[in-house]
């Protein structure tokens, strides 16, 4: 009895199974989504582009500095990061607001100037039709100064553990967030309190961890959840 041809039949069908479990998984077009290791479980707009549109970054030089820009879309999104931190920095956060149809740009040199070319590239250069600015702690502050001259195209600010004056912003709508335990909570509120405009809010976490390491925490998913929220619903 020949044994062979039944033997090489079955290591036919088991490479032909490894092969497609393996493609399976490797496959990132169609309907499928990968997996974002911080996924906060939000329902996701269907964007363009597939994985790519919302995972692949590129370089370019914006106002006098160097930019990372993510995704694709009518919506967009500038970053001012921290003193600890730089615009890579942003990488998880940024991809998470892609995948959500996002266009979005961190700064290198976050200053103020730098926000205001931010937007005007999205607007001008890439088809955006409003920007929101977020800025974390020292970024913070950049992004309330680019603010006070409500540049065209700006649709909100969003402040994480940032101060400053708020005196002489605009209508837009403004998200403040902070952790309790921040010593900077109470003069946050006070920011909250006297921001002009209705569309404020103020959020507050547990804990005392200060600007984008709170993403590292716990607390990281409320907060991706509430600026998505924000940038969903203020355009």
């Amino acid at each position: 009895m020949n044994t062979k041809a039944p033997l090489l039949a079955l290591m036919f069908a088991a490479s032909f199974l490894t092969f497609g479990c393996e493609g399976t998984g490797g496959s990132l077009g169609g309907s499928e989504r990968p997996q974002y290791p911080n996924e906060v479980g939000t329902e996701y707009d269907t964007i363009s582009g597939g994985y790519d549109a919302w995972h692949t970054s590129e370089e370019i030089t914006v106002g006098d500095t160097r930019a990372i820009i993510w995704g694709e879309g009518d919506r967009g999104v500038a970053l001012a990061h921290g003193a600890a931190y730089d615009a890579a920095s942003w990488e998880p956060q940024a991809q998470e607001m892609a995948h959500n149809g996002m266009m979005v740009l961190a700064v290198e040199d976050t200053s103020p100037e730098n926000l205001i070319a931010a937007v005007e590239h999205l607007n001008e250069a890439r088809g955006v039709e409003r920007t929101a600015l977020i800025g974390a702690s020292a970024g913070a502050g950049a992004v309330l100064k680019a603010a006070e001259g409500n540049p065209v195209g700006m649709s909100q600010i969003i402040l994480i553990s940032g101060v400053g004056d708020v005196s002489r912003l605009g209508e837009y709508p403004k998200l403040f967030v902070v952790s309790e335990g921040d010593s900077i909570a109470d003069r946050e509120r006070q920011m909250a309190e006297q921001a002009p405009g209705q569309d404020n809010e103020l959020l507050i976490l547990p804990g005392n961890v200060h600007s984008q390491a709170i993403f590292e925490t716990d607390q990281g998913d409320k907060l991706m959840q509430a600026i998505l929220e924000r940038l969903r619903n203020y355009r």
